[in-house]
C-alpha cells in the first residue's frame, strides 16, 4: 500500500527517500540513475522501491459500509 518507513531486511529508513525518486521517475530519469540520486546502494533496499506497487486507491474501493 505505502511504502515502508524502513526497509524490511537492513532496517535502514528509506521512507523518506520515496517522493524524490518518484520525483525523478516523472522527470525521465532511469530507474537505475533515480536509485543512486537519491542514495540507496544496498540490493534490498532497490529492490523494496522497484518492486513497490502503488494499491492504496484501489484499496479505497472497498470502504466499510
Amino acid at each position: 500500500m505505502l511504502i515502508p518507513i524502513r526497509c524490511f531486511s537492513c532496517g535502514k529508513p528509506v521512507g523518506h527517500l520515496h517522493q524524490e525518486y518518484l520525483e525523478r521517475l516523472e522527470r525521465g530519469e532511469s530507474g537505475k540513475k533515480a536509485l543512486d540520486a537519491v542514495g540507496l546502494e544496498r540490493y534490498c533496499c532497490r529492490a523494496l522501491f522497484q518492486g513497490h506497487v502503488d494499491l492504496i486507491d484501489a484499496a479505497a474501493e472497498f470502504k466499510k459500509g
